[in-house]
């Protein structure tokens, strides 16, 4: 099975600390959660932040100059109270304490219809508290006590009541409530696309058995698209300014950072309609994707990385991509900054590179996601002798648990914010993916010559080499001649042709274009959500600026990052590399801009994802960098009481077996109440309110509830926490 070298391989593992800060340790056993949960990126950008905010909270609580993000504070609509907390204990051991308990805790509430809940997580996260001496059985919330036990439990309580009002859904398992897909299902046993009726919006997959990137068996040939409401979810460092709500049927997009629309398909013009060459690139990408081509190239930062510009138009896109050869416009790099030596040059075959490349940052078994990879990259970081953590790359040398913790917390508060901001994104563009369109345009026949009978406006750009008209004579006709006129390109020949992944490979050869396929699994083949924009990118370069500002220097420590493959011991659905080779980076943007490009080799993005995901990212990046230092400098603006809401009103607080509800609007409601594991466990529907409605609420047991208030349009008004005592 594949093993994520990311995770377990590093250059200098024999330089690994003797023993990690408990931080270091409840983020692996986070990372562990997530690979043996669902393949939810969104999701688990939130898993990481929240946890990550945990510990934050639990530091910075017995800090003097940290300010906490909860505790104390209004967050979205949500008001945390918190009286401060002493200790009597010794500061560091209340704070490895109340961070034990305060993420064992979350994992419990978050992870625990997780497919590997019984037989991973919960093993894992019990004998992980047993190491650490604490008592997992302890539920007590008497903070004030100074006991930092039930301080982590207090703290875990309002994040989990945070997260069931914040936006996502949670109380329903995050489903969709409002989007449905507008394109009929692409059914890929069968060739073409003959189904699809908008060419420039989103198109769901159906296959005969469906394996998510986490290697979970679905049951359901047909995904839905994952999280296209998430733009609505409480941020942490995303600004109103940056915000453009669209209002489409009864529903509200939330966009940060709007990009505005990408390439739609345009009527004839060939390889010259943007939409028509994104889409092309993939196909001409797909040709790169065979070791034994006999192309070889350099893949160290001598000669990949150090991209000084990015594409803002469409001559510039394809001057910053090659069309035929792949890669970008990165120039390298002429010495290692550390060493001040040249970079050794690592030859190569492209087809290794290219692959592993595709493979390294796709979400593919046991994996922990895009988020979680640059939380593995960062502990890699940390682990790295050369390191010297200071935050910010200034001031004084930190010990392992103040610099986990800090870097955590702005890491996770980014990847929050990138999954909010693409995911909004993707919700309101609902842009299609590549084996959508490159499948259409295929199936219309090529836009380049009028003078041929398969030509249509609609149809595929032709391209000598790669995509080109199968004539009479042609290997690909078919018995009866019955492909003639159809499109072949030249291209990875997909899962199909292999039937043992670990000895052999499909390689690159012409096909027919209707039966194109990304390099992917035959049960995944691309992920169920629209492309524009790239999440991947998007993470990527918000993640590399965190990194860069967080250690304050561009480069790696050693002025390379670097992590090994042996010969065929790495791919999951054919064999490779090849040969034993290195992934090698000099800069984390060097890293992010890969990971971009192995998108575009995987068949998953064009490049009109990509590119706005790189901007996009860094402002967030930049943005949530710099709301991270406000918290841990203590300078956080605005940091006001809440104000209670004009048009309703809720008493008493704590309620016993009575709740007033006092409305300054008329109107048709359903209320839930909802317990803190996303359980409604009483409803009042249809209630008319003019003014004051008093509730049975006798029947909830004693402890901590949401009231969620629903309009006759299902759509949720607001959402209060109440206490009953």
């Amino acid at each position: 099975m594949k093993r994520f070298l990311l995770s377990v391989i590093v250059l200098f593992s024999f330089f690994f600390a003797e023993s990690q800060s408990v931080a270091r340790e409840w983020n692996e056993e986070v990372l562990n959660a997530i690979r043996n949960d669902f393949a939810r990126p969104t999701v688990h950008a939130r898993n990481l932040f929240h946890t990550s905010l945990a510990m934050y909270e639990a530091w910075s609580s017995m800090d003097e100059t940290s300010e906490t993000f909860l505790l104390g504070k209004t967050v979205g609509e949500y008001f945390c109270p918190f009286d401060g907390f002493s200790t009597t204990e010794p500061i560091e051991e209340a704070r490895e304490k109340a961070i034990s308990y305060a993420v064992y805790r979350l994992i419990l509430h978050r992870f625990a219809d997780s497919p590997g809940f019984d037989d991973e997580i919960l093993p894992s996260i019990n004998g992980l508290m047993g190491s650490l001496g604490y008592d997992i059985n302890f539920t007590g919330l008497d903070y004030g006590s100074g006991d930092a036990a039930a301080f982590g439990n207090f703290i875990a309580q309002e994040l989990i009541a945070f997260g069931l009002q914040d936006g996502s859904n949670e109380e329903n398992d995050y489903e969709n409530q409002f989007y449905e897909p507008i394109n009929e299902p692409l059914v890929i046993e069968f060739p073409g696309n003959p189904d699809i009726e908008f060419p420039n919006r989103w198109q769901p997959l159906t296959l005969d058995v469906y394996i998510d990137q986490s290697g979970n068996t679905i049951p359901l040939s047909t995904p839905d698209f994952l999280s296209p409401e998430w733009g609505q979810v409480v941020p942490f460092s995303l600004k109103e300014e940056d915000l453009t709500i669209y209002s489409v049927s009864d529903f509200d997009f939330y966009v940060y950072h709007d990009p505005g629309e990408p390439h739609f398909i345009q009527e004839g013009l060939g390889i010259d309609d943007p939409y028509k060459w994104n889409f092309s690139l993939v196909s001409t990408w797909s040709s790169h994707l065979d070791p034994t081509d006999g192309v070889l190239i350099d893949t160290s930062p001598a000669s990949i990385g150090n991209n000084l510009w990015l594409p803002t138009n469409f001559e510039e896109y394809k001057l910053f991509y090659d069309l035929l050869e792949g890669g970008d416009a990165s120039e390298g790099h002429s010495l290692n900054p550390v060493t001040g030596a040249p970079y050794e040059p690592q030859i190569i075959p492209r087809g290794d590179y290219t692959r592993v490349l595709a493979e390294f940052w796709a979400d593919g078994p046991e994996s922990e996601t895009p988020p979680g990879h640059w939380f593995t990259i960062l502990n890699y970081v940390s682990d790295h002798p050369l390191l010297e953590k200071r935050f910010g790359g200034e001031g004084d040398i930190l010990d392992d648990l103040e610099w986990d913790v800090k870097t955590y917390f702005a890491l996770g508060g980014t990847m929050h914010d990138v999954a909010i901001t693409a995911w909004g994104i993707k919700g309101y563009y609902d842009y299609l993916r590549p084996i959508s369109a490159l499948r259409y345009m295929a199936d219309q026949g090529q836009s380049t010559d009028m003078s041929l009978s398969n030509y249509n406006t609609h149809g595929i750009p032709l391209i000598e080499g790669y995509i080109e008209t199968v004539e009479e004579g042609d290997p690909l006709e078919g018995e009866e001649g019955e492909h003639i006129g159809k499109i072949k390109i030249k291209a990875w020949l997909g899962p199909k042709v292999i039937e043992d992944p670990t000895t052999q490979i499909a390689g690159v050869d012409w096909m027919l274009a209707e039966e194109w396929f990304p390099y992917q699994r035959i049960s995944f083949v691309t992920p169920p959500f629209a492309g524009y924009i790239s999440g991947h990118s998007t993470y990527s370069r918000a993640a590399a600026v965190i990194l860069t500002s967080i250690t304050g220097d561009p480069f790696f420590p050693g002025g390379m990052g670097v992590f090994d493959f042996e010969a065929n011991d790495y791919l999951v659905f054919e064999a490779g590399p090849s040969v034993p080779m290195q992934l090698q980076w000099a800069t984390y943007q060097d890293a992010s801009d890969q990971c971009s490009l192995s998108r575009i080799w995987g068949g998953i993005h064009p490049p009109i994802d990509d590119i706005p995901g790189r901007f996009i990212g860094q402002q967030i990046g930049e943005d949530a960098f710099e709301q991270a230092l406000a918290y841990i400098n203590g300078e956080v603006l605005n940091l006001e009481e809440p104000q209670p809401q004009a048009f309703m009103k809720i008493y008493p607080i704590p309620v016993n077996d009575f709740l007033n509800i006092q409305m300054n609007a008329e109107g048709v409601f359903t209320i839930n109440f909802i317990d803190l594991y996303g359980r409604t466990v009483l409803k009042y529907e249809d209630l008319f309110f003019q003014g004051l409605k008093t509730l049975d609420v006798s029947q909830l047991d004693l402890g901590v509830y949401f009231i969620s208030l629903k309009n006759k349009q299902s759509n949720k008004v607001l959402t209060k926490k109440i206490i009953k005592q």
